[in-house]
C-alpha cells in the first residue's frame, strides 16, 4: 500500500514542483497515454527522434532494411544508440524478421522475441497467432504482431532509460525497423523520474484499459453539451457556436447510412477565436480517418482508433463519425460545414466541452491541415505540413500529432515506398527518418492488401489491387498514424514531408490530412551561432579547440532524397508519363552538392554562448561531418563571467556514419553479410539538450565539449574508414521559453 501511494503521489509533487516554476508538466512514461487529456499541452524543452534502418544513399534498397549502424559479435547488429536519458515509445520492425532483439537498456542486455522466431522460414504458415516473448512486457493493445496488423511487430510500451539505450538484431535478414524516443532538457518539469526499464514489470493497467477503449466515446460525459439535428438545405451550415474559453472533449456527426457516400466530401470548418482562417479546414471522411466511406465487407468499425473512430450502425442504419483530440480555445469556436448539395438529408450532431485547464501559453489550439496534391513533383518529397506562414504567422510551437492520408486512388501500393521525413526548427537533418509508407501507418509489405484498424495506427481501406475493386471508392487507399506518447514537438516550426514511392518517382493522387497542437508564438528562440572555421565569429565567441584541425572545406550533401534522377529504370508511375520525364530530367541532379567548412579535434573546445536570460534550458545544434563515426563527447557548462565552474551535462554521443553495413542474406537462418557502404551525404545536423538548471537567468554560458574516443569497429576485425573524433562545422543555439501569446492580442 505504501508503495501505491508514493507512485500516485510522485507525479503530484512533480506538477506542483513544476507549476511553481511555471513550467507545463511534461507526462512521461505511462503518464504520456493517461494525461491524454493535456495532448495539447507544449512540452517545453522536449525532443522526439525517430532513427530507422533507411538506405543511406536515399534510395530504397531492400525496402529501407538491414543498414546497421555497426556490428558486433554474430547476433549483435546495432540500428539504434543513443546515450543520456529518456524513453522509447514507440519500435516497429517487420514481422519477426530481427528477432530474438537485443534491448540494451542502461547496460543490461534484455532478450526480447516474436513467436514466429522459433520457426521464422515457416511462421507464416504455422502460426495463426502470433505474440511478444515475454509477452507480460508487451500486452496488447500497446503491443502488436503481424498476425493482427498484416505485416508489422509494433511496440509502444514505454520503455525508459537512464543513461543509454541501444538496439540490436540477432537475425539480419530484411532488418526493417525504425524506433521514436524522446528526451528532455528539464528533468523537474517531468510528471515523474524516469527509472530504467524492467522487463519483469507488465505495463500498467490502466492504461491497456485506456486504450482498449479506442473506438468508444472515450471523452468525459458529465459535461457541457450541445447536441440536435442539422437539415443540410444549404451549401453551408454552422453549427452552435461557443462563445466562451473552453476545451472540446468530443465531436461527433451522425450520418445516414444510404447516404454516407455522397455526404463524406463535406468540408469540416473550425474556426478558434475569431481567427481569420481556419485550423481545421479537410474533407469530412479524411478528418476521421479514411479516405472514403465506403466499407467493402461491412465492418463495424471502418475506423477505430483513439482520437478518431468511424462505426456503423446496422441496427439504425448510421454511420457514426467520432473525435476525441481534445480541442482547446481561449474565446470561441466556430464550426462550419460546407461543400453540401442542398436537400432533405438531416445529420445529427454533438459538441462536448469543459472549462480549459491549462493557462494559454501552456497550451496550443488543434489543427488539420489538408492537402490535395493530384501530381507530385519528381525528385522532391510532399510537403504535407510547413507551419512557417501557416493562419499568416511566422512561427508556431506545439506537437505533431499524427495524419490520415490517401496514397492512391487507383488502388497501386507501389507507392508505399515512399520514407517519411520530418524538419523540426529549422534542422537540414530530419529528426525523423523512416522507412517507408505503410510502416508509418503500422504495416509491412503493403499490408498484403490487407485492411486492419488499430487505436494509434491503421489501413481501413482499399482493395487488394485494381482488378479486385468491387466499387470505384475500392479503389481509395487510405491510411492513418496518430501520435500519443510519441507525438513529436517543436519550438518554432514544423516541416511534415513525404517521399512519393521508393525515389520519389510515383504520380499517384496524394490527399494528406495533418493533425498538429500549434500556439502563434515561438517556444523556441536562435539566440547565438558559432561559425566554426570562420575567424570572426571564433573569436567573438572566445572559441578555443588547442587539438582543432586546420580549417577544412567539405563538399557534400544532407540527407534529403535521391542525388540525382536515374538514367535506367523509372518505376512507380505510368509508362507515359515515365517516359516523357526520363527524356526530360535523367541524369540530371535533385540537389546539388554544396559546400562547408569546420574544424574536428581529438581533444576538447570551448566556446562562449548567448541565451535568454528567462531560458527554460537550451538547445545545441551542431553541424557536423558526419564521415567520422561514432562521435561521442562529455559536455560541461560554467557561467560565462568569473571563475569557471564546471558543471557536467550529459554526454553527447551520435551513433554510426555515412559508412554502414549492409545485410539482407537471402535465407532466414543464413548468417550475415559484410556489405560496406559510404553514402555521399557528409552533411548532418545533430541536437543536445542543455539542462535548465545549468542555464537558467544566465544570459551567456561558457560551453566545454571533451571527445571521448570509441574504438568501435564498423564488424569484427573491420574498422571505420575513419578515426574517431569530434566534428564542428557550425553551432546553432537556442533557448526555451514560455510562448509570449496571448489570445486577445493573437488578432
Amino acid at each position: 500500500m505504501k508503495r501505491f501511494i508514493s507512485t500516485l503521489c510522485i507525479p503530484l509533487l512533480i506538477a506542483l514542483q513544476a507549476e511553481a516554476q511555471g513550467l507545463p508538466v511534461i507526462p512521461v512514461g505511462p503518464d504520456a497515454y493517461r494525461m491524454w487529456d493535456k495532448w495539447s499541452m507544449q512540452r517545453i524543452g522536449a525532443r522526439a527522434y525517430m532513427r530507422s534502418t533507411y538506405d543511406r544513399r536515399g534510395g530504397n534498397e531492400s525496402a529501407d532494411a538491414s543498414h546497421f549502424l555497426f556490428m558486433g559479435e554474430e547476433d549483435r547488429n546495432v540500428t539504434l544508440d543513443v546515450a543520456g536519458k529518456g524513453v522509447l515509445y514507440f519500435v516497429r520492425t517487420n514481422h519477426w524478421h530481427g528477432s530474438p532483439w537485443h534491448y540494451v537498456v542502461d547496460g543490461k542486455d534484455n532478450i526480447v522475441q516474436e513467436t514466429g522466431t522459433s520457426d521464422p522460414v515457416n511462421a507464416k504458415k504455422v502460426f495463426k497467432t502470433t505474440e511478444f516473448i515475454p509477452a507480460k512486457a508487451f500486452p496488447q493493445p500497446l503491443a502488436w504482431t503481424w498476425s493482427v496488423t498484416k505485416g508489422a511487430d509494433l511496440v509502444w510500451a514505454p520503455i525508459p532509460f537512464e543513461k543509454s539505450l541501444q538496439l540490436a538484431y540477432s537475425r539480419t535478414r530484411y532488418g526493417t525497423g525504425y524506433y521514436i524516443y524522446h528526451q528532455y532538457a528539464n528533468e523537474k518539469s517531468l510528471s515523474r523520474p524516469i527509472r530504467s526499464w524492467n522487463i519483469d514489470e507488465a505495463p500498467a493497467k490502466d492504461v491497456t484499459d485506456l486504450l482498449n477503449r479506442a473506438g468508444t466515446d472515450i471523452a468525459p460525459q458529465n459535461i457541457t453539451k450541445k447536441s440536435g439535428r442539422l437539415l443540410l438545405n444549404k451549401e453551408s451550415l454552422q453549427l452552435p457556436k461557443i462563445n466562451a474559453g473552453a476545451t472540446i472533449r468530443a465531436f461527433k456527426l451522425t450520418l445516414p447510412m444510404d447516404q454516407a457516400l455522397e455526404l463524406e466530401r463535406m468540408r469540416l470548418q473550425i474556426i478558434w477565436d475569431g481567427a481569420a482562417e481556419p485550423s481545421v479546414d479537410a474533407p469530412l471522411c479524411l478528418f476521421f480517418g479514411a479516405g472514403t466511406l465506403y466499407n467493402r465487407d461491412n465492418r463495424e468499425f471502418l475506423v477505430k482508433g483513439f482520437p478518431v473512430n468511424i462505426r456503423y450502425d446496422y441496427t439504425n442504419k448510421k454511420v457514426e463519425l467520432g473525435c476525441y483530440y481534445p480541442m482547446p480555445f481561449f474565446q470561441s469556436a466556430s464550426i462550419t460545414l460546407s461543400g453540401i448539395q442542398p436537400g432533405n438529408t438531416e445529420i445529427g450532431y454533438e459538441i462536448r466541452y469543459e472549462p480549459g485547464k491549462l493557462p494559454e501559453r501552456h497550451n496550443a489550439y488543434f489543427h488539420a491541415t489538408y492537402k490535395d496534391i493530384p501530381e507530385p513533383e519528381p525528385g522532391k518529397d510532399l510537403t504535407l505540413l510547413d507551419t512557417q506562414g501557416a493562419e499568416g504567422h511566422q512561427q508556431w510551437s506545439g506537437n505533431f500529432v499524427g495524419m490520415s492520408f490517401i496514397f492512391s486512388h487507383n488502388g497501386f501500393l507501389g507507392t508505399l515506398e515512399g520514407d517519411p521525413r520530418f524538419f523540426f526548427d529549422d534542422s537540414q537533418t530530419p529528426q525523423a527518418y523512416g522507412t517507408g509508407t505503410e510502416e508509418w501507418g503500422g504495416g509491412g509489405d503493403y499490408w498484403g492488401g490487407q485492411n486492419m484498424t488499430l487505436p494509434l495506427a491503421g489501413h481501413p481501406l482499399g482493395a487488394q489491387n485494381k482488378k479486385d475493386a468491387r466499387h470505384e471508392k475500392d479503389l481509395i487507399e487510405s491510411a492513418y498514424r496518430f501520435l500519443l506518447a510519441d507525438l513529436m514537438p517543436f519550438g518554432k516550426r514544423a516541416v511534415i514531408r513525404l517521399e512519393h514511392g521508393g525515389e520519389n518517382l510515383s504520380t499517384e493522387h496524394y490527399e494528406t490530412l495533418t493533425y498538429w497542437y500549434g500556439l502563434p508564438a515561438a517556444s523556441l528562440v536562435k539566440t547565438d551561432a558559432l561559425d566554426v572555421g570562420d575567424a570572426a565569429s571564433e573569436q567573438s565567441h572566445a572559441y578555443h579547440s588547442p587539438e582543432a584541425s586546420p580549417v577544412e572545406m567539405i563538399r557534400s550533401r544532407y540527407e534529403w532524397g535521391i542525388d540525382s534522377f536515374p538514367m535506367k529504370a523509372w518505376g512507380g508511375m505510368d509508362s507515359v508519363k515515365a517516359a516523357a520525364y526520363k527524356a526530360q530530367l535523367a541524369g540530371k541532379e535533385v540537389y546539388p552538392a554544396h559546400e562547408e567548412n569546420g574544424r574536428f579535434t581529438k581533444g576538447s573546445s570551448e566556446f562562449t554562448i548567448k541565451l535568454r536570460h528567462d531560458n527554460l534550458g537550451a538547445l545545441l545544434r551542431r553541424t557536423l561531418d558526419y564521415s567520422i563515426p561514432n562521435q561521442r563527447a562529455e559536455v560541461y557548462v560554467s557561467p560565462a563571467s568569473g571563475k569557471a565552474k564546471w558543471e557536467h551535462a550529459g554526454t553527447w554521443y551520435l551513433a554510426g556514419s555515412n559508412t554502414c553495413v549492409y545485410s539482407d542474406p537471402r535465407g532466414e537462418l543464413d548468417k550475415r553479410l559484410y556489405k560496406v557502404q559510404t553514402s555521399n551525404r557528409r552533411f548532418r545536423d545533430d541536437e543536445f539538450l542543455i539542462p535548465a538548471h545549468l542555464t537558467r537567468n544566465q544570459p551567456a554560458v561558457r560551453i566545454k565539449v571533451v571527445h571521448v574516443p570509441q574504438d568501435t569497429p564498423l564488424y569484427p576485425g573491420t574498422p571505420f574508414p575513419r578515426e574517431s573524433a569530434w566534428s564542428e562545422l557550425r553551432y546553432d543555439v537556442y533557448s526555451y521559453i514560455l510562448p509570449e501569446f496571448s489570445s486577445r492580442k493573437k488578432k
